[in-house]
């Protein structure tokens, strides 16, 4: 196998890869929108098996600006989850946190840097 065959493996599996990306993020836009009827859904799915690459670039065009709101909302919307869980699973708030921590510093137990430290953990800022 020469160098130009290593090299234009490379180039292809690039692109296929690149492919499958977007083709993925198509179809999790497809499930992820809520105004999209189940049958619009469909035929953007068939086409997708059909004729890939130009359904493709059909979608980018024509809801594209859509695609970025919905990924905007749903990691906000993982953000909130994750942020209610941790908040659920240590018992406190970052409020709750932080009083527990400015209690500890005026007892003298800790020091202003460690309050700062826990205090940007409780806010979630690190």
């Amino acid at each position: 196998m020469s160098f130009w065959d290593i090299l234009w493996l490379l180039v292809w599996s690039f692109f296929f890869v690149s492919y499958l990306m977007v083709l993925f993020n198509i179809l999790g836009d497809l499930f992820r929108d809520h105004e999209l009827s189940g049958g619009m859904k469909a035929v953007w799915v068939v086409f997708l098996l059909v004729l890939p690459a130009i359904t493709a670039i059909v979608y980018l065009v024509a809801r594209g600006k859509g695609m970025a709101g919905r990924a905007i909302a749903q990691a906000q919307r993982n953000e909130e989850a994750a942020r209610a869980y941790i908040r659920d699973a240590a018992g406190r708030t970052p409020a709750e946190e932080i009083a527990t921590a400015k209690s500890l510093l005026d007892a003298g137990t800790i020091g202003q840097d460690e309050f700062d430290l826990l205090k940007a953990r409780a806010l979630g800022v690190q």
